[in-house]
This record gives structure tokens, sequence and C-alpha cells, in this order.
């Protein structure tokens, strides 16, 4: 077995002995998206509630386009009422719930349109270490977006937000974020 120069172990092994913490924060993520939609629903809300297959944190650099924010892949199961909803509403407030867990982000999402009494709640997780473009640009432009998308990359609906400390309470932390991955040495 190669030597890694790692004595604490390496990116993969990390990954792995957390795999089990991390299912477990993943699925207390979707009850809390399921609670939070039992309570809106008893106060007359519709809700659409989407957990997403992959969640990734894109600056303006990433892909063709220069879009920033959010990318939420949505499994195809979910994009009818995704998209019905996003039609028929507005969603001017948003909320987000997060969790930081060792390397990675919890959140929920939560999308109001007051006037529909429609909203769209959203689960997705990320690894922080995918996020600095993102946060070095929501400071800047002083704006957020998330974009839900299916896996074919065809968007399903873009929301822009004005505040972008929902998404990064603490910017500052992520600019110097690095993780080591130490995979194998090439000594």
């Amino acid at each position: 077995m190669p030597e890694t120069g790692d004595d604490e172990g390496n990116y993969a092994e990390r990954i792995a002995a957390n795999a089990n913490a991390e299912k477990d924060a993943w699925g207390m993520t979707l009850e809390d998206m399921n609670m939070m939609a039992d309570d809106l629903e008893s106060e007359g809300w519709d809700v659409v509630k989407v957990p997403a297959s992959h969640t990734a944190p894109e600056g303006p650099e990433a892909g063709d386009t220069d879009r920033f924010g959010f990318v939420y892949v949505i499994p195809d199961n979910y994009a009818d009422d995704f998209r019905e909803a996003v039609e028929e509403g507005t969603f001017p407030q948003y909320q987000v719930f997060r969790k930081e867990m060792e390397s990675r982000v919890f959140m929920l999402t939560q999308f109001l349109d007051p006037d529909t009494q429609t909203a769209i709640l959203i689960a997705g997780t990320y690894e922080m270490m995918h996020a600095p473009p993102l946060v070095k640009t929501a400071v800047r432009e002083e704006e957020m977006f998330s974009h839900v998308q299916t896996l074919d990359g065809t968007v399903h609906g873009t929301f822009r937000h004005d505040d972008h400390t929902k998404f990064f309470p603490d910017p500052e932390k992520y600019e110097n974020y690095v993780v080591e991955a130490n995979v194998g040495d090439d000594e």
C-alpha cells in the first residue's frame, strides 16, 4: 500500500468514516422538511417538497454561462409539481435552515408565496470545499440565486435572494477553506 504522508488518514478515509453520520444528518434534514411541510399544510398552505438529488455551489466561472448560486438537481418525478408551483407564484419570501457537520452543509430552503399560499421546500447538501467561488461572488454582488434543474440540464426555476448571509452566515469562513486531498503521493 502506498504511503500517503498523512498520519491522520487521507481524505477518502475521512469521508468513509463520516458516511454513517452524514447519512443520519441527511435523514434528519428530510425529517425536518416533512415536519415543516406538515406545519405549513396545517396552516392552509399548499406545499411542494423536493429532496435534491445533488446540490452544488456554482461560481460564475463554472459552466457555459456566468450564472452563480446553488444548483439543485431534482429528480424528474418532482419536476412537474415544482414547475407548476413556480409558474403560479412569485415566492418573494425565503428562509434557509442549515447545519454544518464536519466539511458538509445540510440545508433546507423554504420559498414562500403568501398570495397563493404556496410553499416550496428544497432539501440539499454540499461540501464546503466547493463553495468559496460562490461565496466570494455572492458577497461581491450582494445577492444569491437558487437554480432548480433536472439531470438533463432543464432549468425549472430560478430564485433571486437579496441576502447571501442566510446561505453563508459566516462568509469569512470560506475565504481560505481548503481540504487536503491526500489521495496518494507520488513519492
